[in-house]
């Protein structure tokens, strides 16, 4: 980035701030302290040099040059604030979380760890089902694609998705969502996949915030099983919520005259994600904190009160 900048994100919900340039971050009464080499303040108009800490909920370090204290990385972690680090290509490579989020941490774990097979499987059932609609109803949306056949594979999906509903889905929406010959999603495959794989990298880490709020542990998951993967849960639990950055992206590809590259204004869209409108429990709310409600519903589910996970939706217009 060219210029010093913190991108505040944040409307009623918790602040997301990134910091593309140089910068000294401390703390002092409470409050993350901003040091901008030759600036006079966060925006170079307010003159503004603190944010209370209680109020940020992801902070992105994206650059070689920024120092951030011991002292304040505790408060930020004390406060369950997902501290995320970017390497030199400027993509989110670590995740910063507490490990211990909740008041009765332990018990949690404990019905977590005991959840059995078939009710995992209940729970990625729903997770698949939820996500196929989803991505239908932005394929009406935003392509005016036929979407009988998605519906047809979310009403289908069994516990467990035995029959691989998501991959059919799936292979349906990849070829039908970006106006783009030749598109196919992978992570390391050309343009928009750069900017999925960032907007995807800010969901997770908003997702694992959000499990370890609720108590639970974010590498245990309900059908991921990678040994190698620390967040298996929040892969699991952020299905769901994919379409909403998949429509962030596309909206970034039908506006820019170039995608190839994550800049300034590619990620000031991108770093949008946590405040996007979504409907959740028949109400509207930012996604950041319809997560809150997800991660919360997720352990009802291990806890044995419900049977029944809350996740988004899209809401009629977009928005509004």
């Amino acid at each position: 980035m060219t210029q010093s900048r913190l991108m505040n994100v944040s409307i009623m919900i918790k602040k997301t701030l990134y910091f593309g340039n140089p910068a000294y971050l401390s703390t002092r009464n409470d409050q993350l302290v901003i040091n901008l080499p030759n600036a006079q303040g966060l925006d170079n108009q307010s003159g503004s040099n603190a944010i209370p800490i209680e109020d940020i909920g992801v902070l992105i370090t994206d650059h070689q040059q920024i120092t951030i204290t011991h002292s304040l990385l505790e408060k930020l972690v004390a406060n369950n604030c997902a501290v995320i680090t970017c390497n030199s290509s400027h993509h989110p490579q670590g995740l910063l979380l507490p490990l211990d989020g909740n008041s009765i941490q332990s018990e949690r774990y404990r019905h977590q760890l005991s959840a059995s097979v078939p009710l995992k499987k209940q729970m990625w059932q729903q997770t698949i089902k939820a996500k196929i609609e989803n991505q239908a109803q932005l394929l009406k949306n935003e392509r005016n694609i036929p979407i009988d056949n998605m519906l047809h594979w979310a009403s289908s999906v069994t516990s467990g998705d035995g029959d691989n509903h998501e991959a059919r889905a799936a292979a349906y929406f990849w070829a039908n969502l970006f106006p783009i010959d030749g598109f196919r999603r992978g992570r390391d495959e050309a343009p928009p996949n750069n900017l999925l794989n960032y907007g995807y990298a800010i969901l997770r880490a908003i997702v694992a915030r959000g499990l370890v709020a609720s108590g639970l542990l974010p590498t245990l998951g309900i059908h991921h099983q990678n040994r190698y993967n620390a967040y298996c849960l929040a892969d699991d639990i952020m299905e769901p919520y994919r379409p909403f950055v998949d429509k962030t992206v596309l909206e970034i590809v039908n506006t820019q005259s170039s995608f190839n590259e994550l800049t300034k204004e590619v990620k000031w869209k991108l770093l949008s994600i946590p405040q996007l409108d979504v409907i959740i429990n028949d109400k509207r709310s930012p996604l950041m904190v319809a997560i809150s409600q997800t991660t919360a519903s997720v352990y009802s589910c291990f806890e044995g009160s419900s049977r029944k996970i809350a996740y988004p939706q899209f809401p009629d217009t977009w928005n509004a």
